[in-house]
């Protein structure tokens, strides 16, 4: 027991002051962010907004950063291919690069404006999503790989710290919000988008992270996808209680279709909450952190060090806890869709009448 102990206190401890030196190290970014001059706070948006380099801190006039490839296609002049120190100086200032320059809001921009093209740059969020990519890739082909070696052995290492959380996704997720017959082939779409969340919701902690599931574009594609595989898995019965609400006074369904108008739109809105919904909660979490971090800069005073380390420091713990609770939450509505289209109310209330019925 007392080795058990040692390493459960050992771990905490660990974890701790890692948690500790990311809040640190978010301090170390901010005053860096206060050295290049502009609003105390503007260090906040520059986090949660994407871009087209990866900066991750400013040491006296040392920017530490990592160039991203910037890829422009302008209509009759097809590709044009460059990184984006191109569009800095030696002092980091922006300069323009073949016409065309990255404004305030880390957008690029031509400056003759009749200039057409579009702007396919692998940004800092495009980056962060290659990576977590290569990440799931390497963690669950590992776990594949033990369990197609040996699938009677007890799991160890990853195996044992994802096998629990892949049965609660399955027994406490999928099955009863979907059915027992039925939840299997949306279970491959459930995983993926639960663990696609958790690891880029935990990877935008990391200091100098990229905020991608903070990323309205990125939420509003992982609702879509929700939303089609939805709306392509709706059985008769789903359709039926959309167009036809069984139970609901007719001269609300013909002279004047209230209902199925109410209907109709509450498919859009599903989508549209769970977009809302990660992208608020990842985002608001991140502005706090820094905005607290920020009381140092705003007040100007030494005593406002230690307490707002202290609240940063309770508020990374306190996202560690969000991070799954938002890939739970929509993974949890995405499964309640799932079973909602699936749902077939007459077959269920005959089964419900044989029960019943005496023998």
């Amino acid at each position: 027991m007392s080795k058990y102990f040692y390493r459960k206190i050992s771990t905490s401890l660990f974890f701790s002051i890692l948690i500790f030196l990311f809040t640190f190290f978010q301090l170390s970014q901010a005053i860096g962010a206060s050295e290049e001059g502009g609003s105390k706070t503007d260090f906040i948006m520059h986090h949660v907004q994407d871009a087209h380099e990866w900066h991750f801190t400013t040491i006296g006039d040392t920017h530490i950063s990592i160039p991203l490839p910037v890829i422009l296609y302008e209509k009759g002049h097809g590709l044009h291919f460059f990184m984006s120190s191109e569009f800095v100086d030696e002092h980091h200032n922006k300069i323009e690069k073949d016409g065309f320059y990255i404004d305030d809001h880390e957008h690029i921009k031509a400056k003759d404006e009749s200039r057409i093209f579009y702007d396919i740059s692998i940004t800092k969020n495009v980056a962060s999503l290659f990576i977590s990519v290569i990440l799931l890739f390497w963690v669950f082909l590992s776990v594949a790989k033990k369990y197609n070696q040996d699938p009677l052995k007890s799991p160890k290492g990853l195996q044992s710290v994802f096998e629990p959380i892949i049965l609660f996704i399955r027994d406490d997720i999928a099955r009863p919000n979907i059915g027992e017959h039925k939840y299997e082939k949306y279970m491959p779409y459930l995983l993926s988008i639960f663990f696609f969340i958790w690891f880029n919701n935990l990877l935008g902690l990391l200091p100098g992270a990229a905020n991608l599931t903070g990323n309205i574009a990125v939420t509003m594609t992982l609702a879509l996808f929700t939303f089609v595989i939805t709306t392509f898995s709706g059985s008769k019965d789903y359709w039926k209680h959309i167009f036809n609400t069984p139970g609901v006074p007719w001269w609300l369904k013909i002279p004047i279709p209230l209902m199925p108008v109410v209907e109709f739109i509450g498919i859009l809105t599903k989508p549209f909450s769970l977009m809302v919904r990660l992208f608020a909660n990842i985002t608001a979490g991140h502005i706090i952190i820094y905005s607290l971090i920020a009381l140092i800069f705003i007040f100007e005073s030494v005593y406002m060090g230690p307490v707002s380390v202290l609240f940063g420091l309770f508020m990374n713990m306190v996202e560690l806890l969000v991070a799954f609770i938002q890939a739970f939450v929509f993974t949890l509505l995405s499964a309640i869709y799932f079973g909602l289209a699936v749902e077939e109310h007459e077959h269920e209330e005959h089964k419900e009448k044989l029960e019943k019925a005496p023998a």
